[in-house]
């Protein structure tokens, strides 16, 4: 496949889906954004830019209407934090994406899921990433699966634990999953490899493992933090007794992040999240400047913070991805940090 293409990006209102769909202008493809409120899309600065349809996933009339005349769909929602049974909402959304692909003769779908090790047991959403990613191959269709870890920008849920944690927290007693191996990824890497995977010649359907230079532990990813942030060296001390129920509501004490969404990702650090081969380099080139290392990647994600400008700005969209955006949600750090100040400074009743 080559040339510029007709994407269809699916959670154009996400983390992802944001950042992604003006990537995929600037490089001069035709886009329509997906969203179940298209509202929520009406201050983002390619809105005139790009075809905007309503649609849900759960819905499949409506993404036989929504996948019409595409060439490629972009995979980009999953129900962590938002359905109780996740795991079930995912299988009937890839079996409604897959119907309305074939129908509409849509001829390639991008997926992002999760870095994993083979042979080993998953926590529930790694497990239904990876579900996902095995259905959308075994579809028929043309399929180009992403396996990423953490993804460091302002605004990922990843990297908004480690930011939170981290910025609470100078001592700590953690999991002994913090000694666990993770190979994070700069969001601007990742969407470097998601805008390439629309015209990228594969020899066939499967997974691609895609990460940054770096693989440290998740300790280190921490410490690393604090030390870009300007804190104090911060001091974890791994207690094995602590479960992932415990950890979760622990970090629901410490941390602005829903419950829902922070014990998958806990759950998820149960194992390591490490490439296993770099065939993606046979399929997609690096970017021109080479991948961003952890470090430079963080104190991207702290720029606008570190030149003193205050909340999220859509004027970064494309050229500084890792910049927190208006779309980011409300328990965000920079967003947080925010609101924090603002409630600080109101005068008392």
């Amino acid at each position: 496949m080559v040339g510029q293409v007709h994407a269809l990006v699916t959670g154009a209102t996400g983390y992802i889906g944001t950042r992604l769909v003006q990537r995929l202008l600037d490089e001069g493809h035709r886009v329509r954004a997906l969203a179940r409120n298209p509202d929520k899309l009406a201050n983002v600065p390619w809105r005139d830019r790009a075809e905007v349809a309503r649609g849900d996933l759960a819905d499949l009339d409506s993404l036989i209407e929504a996948f019409d005349g595409i060439d490629v769909v972009y995979y980009l929602v999953h129900s962590m934090g938002t359905a109780k049974n996740f795991a079930a909402e995912e299988d009937r959304s890839v079996r409604n994406v897959v119907t309305a692909a074939r129908r509409a003769g849509v001829r390639r779908v991008v997926y992002l899921s999760g870095l994993h090790p083979d042979g080993e047991h998953l926590s529930a959403h790694l497990e239904s990433r990876r579900a996902v990613g095995e259905a959308l191959i075994d579809s028929g269709l043309e399929a180009v699966v992403l396996q990423a870890g953490v993804v460091v920008g302002s605004g990922s849920a990843s990297f908004e634990m480690i930011r939170h944690l981290t910025d609470r927290l100078p001592v700590m007693t953690t999991p002994k999953w913090v000694h666990n191996r993770i190979q994070p990824i700069a969001i601007a890497d990742v969407l470097h490899y998601l805008a390439a995977a629309a015209t990228a010649t594969v020899p066939s359907s499967r997974t691609w493992d895609v990460g940054g230079p770096d693989v440290l532990e998740y300790g280190d990813m921490m410490r690393v933090y604090a030390d870009v942030a300007g804190l104090h060296p911060r001091h974890l001390i791994a207690l094995p007794f602590l479960t992932p129920t415990i950890a979760s509501l622990w970090i629901g004490a410490v941390t602005p992040m829903p419950p829902g969404l922070a014990r998958p990702l806990i759950e998820s650090l149960e194992c390591d999240a490490v490439m296993r081969n770099a065939d993606v380099d046979s399929v997609i080139e690096p970017p021109a400047g080479g991948l961003i290392g952890y470090r430079d990647a963080v104190a991207l994600a702290l720029q606008r913070a570190a030149q003193g400008l205050s909340g999220a700005a859509w004027e970064s969209v494309g050229s500084r991805p890792a910049d927190p955006l208006p779309s980011d949600p409300d328990w965000a750090g920079a967003r947080w940090a925010l609101r924090r100040r603002t409630a600080a400074a109101a005068p008392a009743p």
